[in-house]
């Protein structure tokens, strides 16, 4: 069973499109909002080294944002991250 966690915010079009893929493939996912937590955006940015959202990991694996996400999934390589279990 994958493990997917999620960070997003509540307005953000990118967490939306994320979100929508990963149910699409009838993925569970744990989302973790950060709208207004100031020292869990921090930690996300720590953990990521990035300052946007969405940011996900999948087994621990940190994926990157929505587009590295949409990129993987273009090019096969999420079913393959996620057969990997």
């Amino acid at each position: 069973m994958n493990s997917i966690r999620i960070y997003t915010t509540q307005y953000c079009g990118y967490c939306v499109r994320a979100k929508a893929l990963l149910s699409k493939k009838n993925l569970a996912f744990e989302e973790i909002p950060v709208d207004n937590n100031i020292e869990l955006r921090s930690e996300v940015m720590r953990m990521s080294g990035q300052r946007t959202v969405p940011q996900i990991w999948i087994n621990e694996q940190h994926i990157g944002g929505c587009m590295e996400l949409m990129q993987l999934e273009a090019s096969g390589q999420l079913d393959q991250i996620l057969a990997s279990d």
